[in-house]
């Protein structure tokens, strides 16, 4: 079941840059941690300098707005800190089948290092890993940029109903539900390519009732012809009749000269629960075979979840141990199993009020 929502208070730890703005340049990395006791007491340490490492770099040009977010997997909080660990921790959970499927690909930490300018996430990156040296291996290394005013890389505007203010806050910090990691923060990564060629060759009128939204304006197209099966249908969740959101910080990324054009999906939650919905509508189907028609020109190739811990919390991880921590393996965290015919039983988001 999904935890109760309760709103964050006045005492909640000062969470990660999660809710900053969207900058112009992001570089998404996720890694992979040597099991070993050097390698994971290097891990630790290097949590407590992360906050002074984006300071001295962030110092060289103030109003770029640098900033880095980092999250850790279940398996990797298992093995780096041991218990207590966050209520809502688990691996990542795939879904749909065939070519239409959300999979799960290693992750043991995620870095969202973000700012105006992609000198400034380069040069933070390069210190990182720097610090890191062979503890860690990069698996995964997006370089993302703004696509004119916030398009993906289909051409429709994404994050348009981002929430904002508190209402930010609200939706993505964990409060007393959690009380021992309030503060911080559950984040779902995918990485999608798009096969644009199949995609320009639609009309726009078709492209629209896909997304659901005007390709122009981003008017979102009216409930007598928006099919259900659009993009903006499928990931839209409501409770008690007001609507459950996330706050996504989605990228472009490419390569033109490999006909490589991507959308790096990246979504802050309060818990995975919504999210993980979303994917199932977008993936299975709902009901089941009334799957999201963008994927029919995007595949997924890579997913992960991870916890990212408040910014006190991230500062103390030096000094937690694993020695209370149960086995260090993908079943020791609690996971939510798939039915037959791919529901996933999350239980129902009624009696678990997620909006303000």
């Amino acid at each position: 079941m999904i935890a109760k929502f309760q709103m964050p208070n006045n005492n909640t730890p000062e969470p990660q840059a999660v809710c900053d703005p969207i900058s112009r340049s992001a570089i998404f990395l996720t890694l992979t941690v040597a099991r070993g006791e050097d390698e994971a007491a290097a891990v630790r340490e290097w949590c407590g300098e992360i906050a002074a490492l984006v300071r001295a770099v962030g110092t060289r040009a103030p109003t770029a707005k640098l900033s880095c977010v980092c999250g850790f997997g279940s398996e990797a909080w298992d093995f780096l800190f041991g218990a207590p660990r966050p209520a809502s921790l688990h691996p990542f959970i795939e879904f749909g089948s065939g070519e239409r499927r959300a999979i799960v690909t290693p992750g043991d930490i995620l870095l969202h290092i973000r700012a105006d300018h992609m000198d400034l996430c380069f040069e933070l990156a390069s210190q990182l890993l720097d610090k890191l040296g062979n503890a860690v291996t990069v698996v995964d290394e997006v370089h993302g940029f703004r696509y004119f005013d916030l398009r993906d890389m289909v051409g429709f505007v994404d994050g348009t109903e981002n929430p904002s203010g508190k209402s930010a806050a609200n939706f993505t910090i964990v409060g007393d539900e959690d009380e021992e990691f309030a503060g911080g923060s559950y984040v779902v990564v995918q990485k999608y390519f798009h096969n644009l060629r199949a995609w320009n060759a639609l009309t726009v009128e078709q492209q629209e009732k896909i997304i659901g939204r005007k390709k122009l304006s981003d008017v979102e197209l009216g409930a007598d012809v928006k099919p259900s099966c659009s993009h903006s249908s499928l990931t839209t969740i409501e409770e008690n009749g007001q609507e459950v959101k996330i706050l996504r910080h989605n990228m472009a990324f490419g390569r033109p000269g490999a006909k490589e054009f991507g959308t790096y999906f990246i979504g802050y939650a309060r818990m995975p629960g919504p999210i993980e919905q979303m994917m199932e509508n977008m993936f299975v189907g709902r009901p089941p075979g009334n799957y999201d028609r963008l994927l029919d020109y995007s595949r997924a190739v890579t997913g992960g979840l991870f916890f990212v811990p408040s910014a006190d919390l991230l500062d103390a991880l030096p000094d937690r141990t694993p020695a209370a921590a149960v086995s260090a393996s993908p079943s020791s965290a609690p996971r939510r199993e798939a039915t037959r015919d791919g529901k996933l039983n999350i239980g129902s988001l009624k009696g678990t009020p997620q909006h303000e």
